[in-house]
C-alpha cells in the first residue's frame, strides 16, 4: 500500500496477530474513556503507544528502537517507507510512554481479558463449572529509588534482594492458562489484600480453587457472596468439627467465625449436628476432603491435604473428583513461568525505571500473554485437543514472527 501524503507512518503500526484479540477499536474507546486521545498531532499517538507496549512484552531482548524498528520494518518493501521518515528515539519513546501511563493498559486489559474456554474445551472444567485459580507471583524490577521505595525488596534473613520486586496476584482460567484479572502491589504486601479485589470477577458457574496462603474466614464469606463454587486448601490444623460423615470419605463441618467466643463454638456444632438453625453470620457450612501424598523420597513422611468446598452434595461431585480438580490449581504456575520465564526471559528484570511504568510494562505482559493465550485456546479447540498440548514457546516465536512478517495496517 503505497504512502499517503500527510499521514504519519506510526499510524500505520499494529502487532501483527496480536491486534485481533487487541483491536484498535476497543484501544481508542479505552483511551477516550481515560482522557489519553490527543489534542495535537503527535508522532507517537497513544494508539501506537498501546501497541508498542505490547510488542516490547514480545522482544524482551531488544531496546525500544529496535522494537519500533521491528514494527514498520516490512513497510519498506511494502513502499509505505520513505527516507523522511525515521523511527522514534528512544527519548521520544520514553516520553510517550510517560503521556501514556498505566491507566490505559490497566483498563484495556480489564475490557479483553475474560474467560477464552468454550463448552467443548478440553481440561477447562469440572462437570459444568469453570476451573479458575487464584494466586500470586514475584517480577524483578529496575533497580531505581522510586522502584525500590514503591514495590519494596524482599528478604531472606540478614540477605536482600538485588532487585526490588513488584506482586502480582492473578485469577485465571485453568484449562487454557488465561489470566482474567490481577491485581499489582508491592513485594511486601498482603497475598489476600491482593486477591479481595479479584472475587469481583468470579460468578455463579466457576469453581475457584486456591491455596492455603489465601484462606481467611473474611475472605472465604466475600468469595461465597460471588456464587461461584469454592474448592480451597486450608491449614490442616485450622478446627474443622465433624457435622456429618459423607459415604466418599468427606464429611460436611462448619467454619466458625474468628469473633464467636471460644464459650460459644461448642453449641454452635452441637445445634448444627442436630440440624437446628444457626444465629446468621456465625459460621459457614463446608464440605472437607482430606487425604494424604507420598513425600518425594521414600523415607518422607507423607504430606495430608486439606480442602473445604462450597459443593455439600456427595452426589453431586465425589470427593475423588474434587481432589483431582484442586491438583489443576497448579496449572497457575505453569501460567506464571510462561510470563516469568519464557515471554520475559530467565531472570530478566522489567525494563521501566519508575513505578507508573513498572505498572504499564505489567499490564502490557499480562496483555500480551492473554492474547497469545487465546490464539492458543482456539487453535486447540479447531483441532480438539487440549491446550496443554499446545506449545507456548513455539507459538510465541510464531506470534512475533508474525507481528514482524505480516503488517497489520489500519483500513
Amino acid at each position: 500500500m503505497p504512502a499517503v501524503a500527510g499521514d504519519r507512518l506510526t499510524d500505520r503500526i499494529s502487532i501483527g496477530v496480536l491486534a485481533r484479540v487487541v483491536p484498535r477499536h476497543v484501544v481508542d474507546e479505552v483511551l477516550m474513556e481515560t482522557r489519553r486521545l490527543e489534542r495535537r498531532t503527535r508522532s507517537l499517538p497513544a494508539r501506537v503507544v498501546v501497541y508498542f507496549t505490547m510488542a516490547m512484552c514480545l522482544f524482551v531482548e531488544d531496546d525500544y528502537e529496535e522494537v519500533m524498528r521491528r514494527l514498520v520494518g516490512t513497510l519498506q518493501s511494502l513502499g509505505s517507507w520513505t527516507t523522511e521518515r525515521k523511527v522514534p528515539t528512544t527519548g521520544a519513546i520514553s516520553q510517550a510512554r510517560v503521556r501514556l501511563g498505566p491507566e490505559p493498559m490497566e483498563l484495556l486489559f480489564e475490557r479483553i481479558a475474560v474467560p477464552v474456554a468454550g463448552v467443548g474445551t478440553k481440561g477447562a472444567w469440572l462437570g459444568s463449572r469453570r476451573l479458575m485459580a487464584v494466586d500470586g507471583f514475584p517480577l524483578d524490577v529496575a533497580d531505581t529509588a522510586e522502584n525500590a521505595e514503591t514495590f519494596g525488596r524482599s528478604t531472606n534473613g540478614p540477605k536482600v534482594a538485588a532487585f526490588p520486586q513488584a506482586l502480582v496476584v492473578a485469577l485465571a482460567e485453568c484449562g487454557t492458562h488465561a489470566i482474567v484479572d490481577a491485581t499489582i502491589g508491592g513485594c511486601l504486601g498482603d497475598e489476600r489484600s491482593l486477591a479481595a479485589p479479584l472475587l469481583d470477577t468470579c460468578e455463579p458457574g466457576m469453581l475457584l480453587t486456591a491455596d492455603r496462603a489465601f484462606y481467611g474466614f473474611d475472605l472465604w464469606r466475600r468469595a461465597l457472596a460471588t456464587g461461584a463454587d469454592l474448592l480451597w486448601r486450608v491449614n490442616a490444623l485450622l478446627t474443622l468439627p465433624v457435622i456429618k460423615a459423607l459415604p466418599d470419605g468427606s464429611y460436611l463441618s462448619l467454619l466458625i467465625d474468628p469473633k464467636v467466643p471460644v464459650a460459644k463454638r461448642g453449641p454452635l456444632v452441637a445445634a448444627a449436628r442436630a440440624g437446628r438453625a444457626l444465629p446468621a453470620g456465625t459460621a459457614l457450612p463446608v464440605r472437607v476432603i482430606e487425604y494424604s501424598i507420598p513425600g518425594p523420597y521414600g523415607d518422607d513422611p507423607s504430606e495430608l491435604i486439606c480442602l473445604i468446598t462450597t459443593i455439600l452434595d456427595h452426589t453431586d461431585t465425589a470427593a475423588i473428583e474434587l481432589a483431582a480438580a484442586y491438583h489443576e490449581h497448579w496449572e497457575i504456575e505453569n501460567t506464571f513461568d510462561e510470563i516469568k520465564t519464557h515471554q520475559r526471559g530467565e531472570k530478566r528484570v522489567l525494563r521501566s525505571k519508575k513505578p507508573e511504568l513498572v505498572k504499564q510494562e505489567i499490564w502490557a505482559l499480562l496483555l500480551t500473554h492473554y492474547a497469545i493465550r487465546t490464539l492458543m485456546t482456539e487453535a486447540a479447540d479447531a483441532a480438539d485437543v487440549d491446550p496443554d498440548r499446545l506449545s507456548f514457546m513455539r507459538t510465541l516465536r510464531i506470534t512475533r514472527r508474525r507481528v514482524t512478517d505480516q503488517a497489520d495496517f489500519c483500513p
